[in-house]
């Protein structure tokens, strides 16, 4: 994927209304999501929140799994799961190339 589109998927651009109209769920269920820490909105300078295309895509996955009978503590462990497992891949990726770096600069 290209990082313009990238760009585009996560930018907060979208207000909570159209949130609502694409997943369904009300003002006050994607509140609660960001209450319980499940969504991460940022503010316009006037307080409103904004949401990407990458947060309708959470939101829905949320309401899906909330359907499913999942709780909002179960999702929200799930989530640290996968920031902790994406912090540590992260982390490898910068120790191998770190690494690999000082492997061939030694060699030269």
């Amino acid at each position: 994927m290209s990082s313009k589109a990238e760009s585009y998927i996560f930018k907060k651009v979208i207000s909570i209304g159209t949130v609502c109209e694409l997943t369904g769920l009300s003002e006050r269920q994607i509140r609660y999501y960001e209450k319980r820490k499940l969504i991460f909105p940022e503010r316009s300078e006037r307080g409103n929140r904004k949401y990407s295309f990458s947060d309708v895509e959470a939101l829905m996955e949320i309401a899906n799994k909330i359907e499913e009978g999942m709780q909002t503590s179960e999702l929200r462990k799930e989530l640290n799961m996968k920031q902790s497992s994406s912090y540590d891949h992260a982390v490898k990726e910068t120790m191998i190339r770190g690494q690999l770096n000082a492997y061939f600069n030694k060699r030269q």
